[in-house]
């Protein structure tokens, strides 16, 4: 079977360890030709974030044209964007082609609280974006800022709505990550259609993974271009962020389970 490709469509990490730095890293390791076009430069790393500098729309959108004319994408996957400007590129950009499954990771705050999307940048990706997409994967703080309303993390009803409220801004389905929340097990839920699906694994205390959300939205788009199903995709790229999660708190017993996937 030829080797798929994807694209990632996000900000670079002068660290590593998240935005297109963690993206192609994560196709790589799933065996994915991966290509970017980078929307934003930051100085930042796991402790802080410096500064942000963002790229004109038009070289944002060059990018991914000359990216789509090399190889086109098996699946494309978009993190930071930083402007409305950038989202509205963006989205001209894959509407002038036939579009593959899409993963929006709705990027708003960094790890470290920094605004990475103004409101009018945040109007356009739902509006504009969010229809586009296959799947939506916004963390519990980014669903509360995309809904205009608290959700708590340890309610799971309240989850469970609000996947199902995050549905009607138009995606093909949302996985809402349970990440913030606490008790025992870390709790997503996958809409997908018109099935709600829980999907938990156990929550590991004082372990921080940065970039973990870039990580698990790569995973899931390099599954997507080999032809998985949503639901495996999603569940595999599960496991793969969970056993990242493991080298941090088990570097060494894990260290022979982490170069497998």
């Amino acid at each position: 079977m030829p080797v798929p490709s994807a694209l990632t469509i996000a900000g670079s990490d002068s660290g590593g360890g998240a935005g297109l730095q963690a993206d192609l890293k994560t196709f790589e390791r799933y065996g994915v030709y991966g290509m970017s076009a980078v929307t934003l430069v930051t100085a930042q790393n796991r402790r802080r974030m410096g500064q942000v500098f963002l790229l004109p729309s038009d070289l944002v959108a060059a990018q991914i044209e000359c990216a789509w004319e090399e190889c086109a994408p098996g699946a494309i996957k978009t993190g930071a964007l930083g402007s409305k400007a950038i989202v509205e590129a963006v989205v001209h950009a894959l509407k002038s082609h036939h579009l593959p499954p899409l993963v929006v990771d709705p990027v708003l705050v960094s790890s470290s609280g920094r605004k990475l999307l103004e409101p009018d940048g945040i109007e356009a990706l739902v509006t504009q974006l969010f229809p586009l997409a296959t799947l939506i994967t916004p963390n519990l703080l980014e669903a509360e800022v995309l809904l205009q309303r608290a959700i708590s993390a340890d309610d799971e009803t309240q989850m469970w709505e609000a996947a199902h409220a995050l549905k009607r801004f138009g995606p093909k389905a949302v996985l809402l990550k349970g990440g913030h929340a606490s008790g025992p097990e870390a709790v997503d839920f996958l809409l997908d259609g018109q099935t709600c699906h829980r999907l938990a694994l156990p929550r590991r205390v004082g372990a921080e993974l940065h970039g973990s959300g870039c990580l698990l939205s790569a995973a899931i788009a390099a599954r997507l271009a080999w032809g998985d199903s949503l639901h495996k995709a999603v569940e595999e790229a599960k496991g793969y962020v969970f056993r990242q999660i493991e080298n941090i708190l088990f570097p060494f017993s894990a260290a022979s389970e982490s170069n497998s996937l």
